[in-house]
């Protein structure tokens, strides 16, 4: 089944990444990566942005109101849901230059997952960390080198990850106080088709994984068995969830990183799609 898409945003983002839905937020946030910016959808399509340092590499709500951006190299709190509201730093995790957070999310016990990356992408120098009650992170996978999608089955057994270089979406058993085990291959993507970015897992169970270079959305079913394609008018497909009131709407953000714009103007923007299967609310930080 092919799933068609509309914009919802102009190409208002260099590295549109990371997009979540909130409704105490009144809608959609994402970040445009490497200008450090949170972006907000508002209701009449007016996109609004904050600053929040030099990289901005994924944000999630707390539990208790507020949200946590991932900077370059520390977690940011702020305790309430205003976009600009006021953001305190837990303190820089690692002095290296060279390694910056990416990609992250929440498990359904409310743990904060956030991965790392070299910036030149040199292999292995990254981990998946999450962090701890007082904001301290530990290595829970160690030595990846692109660190990208995360999220839960509907039941809160499974967890999917994407390590892109691999060109795999892996899946690990979870138990709260266990955490992640058991990793193993869930599925793996033709290179000829792009390299797994974001993903996000539907309430039926499907997983749907952004393609950075290959211009679209799978969704594969919990057997790993690719049942839709979402096609998009730009190569660099970054992540994907599910918002609207039902929960029923696809959001797909891109990214104009290395590709040109006169070729593809809408690059950076964000898209929507009617997949036909409603998602589950975002997972929630107790940070």
């Amino acid at each position: 089944m092919t799933i068609a898409v509309e914009p919802v945003t102009g190409p208002v983002a260099e590295h549109a990444e990371g997009p979540v839905w909130c409704a105490r937020w009144g809608g959609l946030r994402w970040v445009d990566m490497l200008a450090g910016d949170v972006l907000h959808l508002d209701a009449d399509g007016t996109v609004r942005r904050r600053r929040t340092g030099k990289v901005a590499a994924a944000l999630r709500p707390r539990a208790a109101g507020g949200y946590v951006v991932a900077g370059e190299r520390e977690l940011l709190l702020a305790d309430a849901d205003d976009l600009d509201a006021p953001l305190r730093s837990l303190g820089e995790r690692w002095s290296d230059p060279g390694i910056r957070m990416n990609d992250g999310g929440c498990d359904p016990d409310g743990r904060f997952y956030i991965g790392t990356m070299a910036y030149d992408e040199t292999p292995g120098a990254g981990d998946l960390y999450v962090a701890e009650p007082d904001g301290s992170l530990r290595v829970v996978v160690p030595g990846v080198t692109i660190s990208n999608g995360f999220d839960f089955s509907p039941d809160g057994t499974l967890a999917y990850y994407a390590d892109t270089a691999t060109g795999r979406v892996d899946v690990f058993d979870y138990e709260p106080g266990r955490g992640l085990w058991e990793r193993r291959p869930f599925v793996s993507v033709d290179p000829e088709r792009g390299a797994p970015d974001g993903l996000t897992v539907d309430a039926e169970g499907g997983v749907w994984v952004a393609l950075w270079g290959g211009g679209a959305v799978h969704r594969y079913g919990p057997d790993g068995t690719l049942e839709a394609v979402v096609e998009l008018p730009v190569v660099n497909v970054t992540a994907v969830t599910f918002g609207g009131e039902g929960l029923d709407r696809l959001f797909v953000t891109s990214s104009a990183h290395g590709v040109d714009r006169a070729e593809q103007p809408a690059a950076g923007a964000v898209f929507a799609a009617d997949p036909g299967v409603p998602g589950r609310p975002v997972l929630q930080t107790t940070l």
